[in-house]
């Protein structure tokens, strides 16, 4: 499983970003999708997830009301919207995925998940 996020960069306080991940190279499609951002020195956080089995959706009560995660099944590509960004919101950005649905998971646990994006870096000044 392979999975590649775009769409990170700069922008300005209480401007948007939209992020993709876009997920190939597998035999079975993984069944649970997160997004998760980490700034240097502190743990990854998870921010939410997309569970394309159930088709639920799960957000992290920092980015709830102004993160929006979507999911393009033809394209294989899972989005984050991101709205009325802030400084606080400076990091890393990074797709994962489990095979299990994500009821079934920790979804919170970096450890949980088998697979790994790059990351794109989002900067908000």
């Amino acid at each position: 499983v392979q999975l590649v996020e775009s769409g990170g960069g700069s922008v300005q306080a209480g401007g948007s970003l939209r992020l993709s991940c876009t997920v190939s190279k597998f035999t079975y499609e993984p069944n649970c999708m997160a997004w998760f951002r980490q700034i240097p020195g502190n743990a990854r956080e998870g921010l939410a997830t997309f569970d394309i089995g159930e088709r639920t959706i799960r957000y992290a009560d920092s980015v709830k009301g102004r993160f929006t995660i979507s999911r393009d099944a033809a394209e294989k590509t899972v989005f984050l919207q991101m709205n009325n960004l802030s400084p606080d919101d400076t990091a890393m950005y990074y797709c994962a995925a489990n095979r299990a649905l994500c009821s079934w998971i920790d979804w919170n646990r970096v450890t949980t998940y088998n697979y790994w994006g790059q990351g794109t870096q989002v900067t908000v000044s």
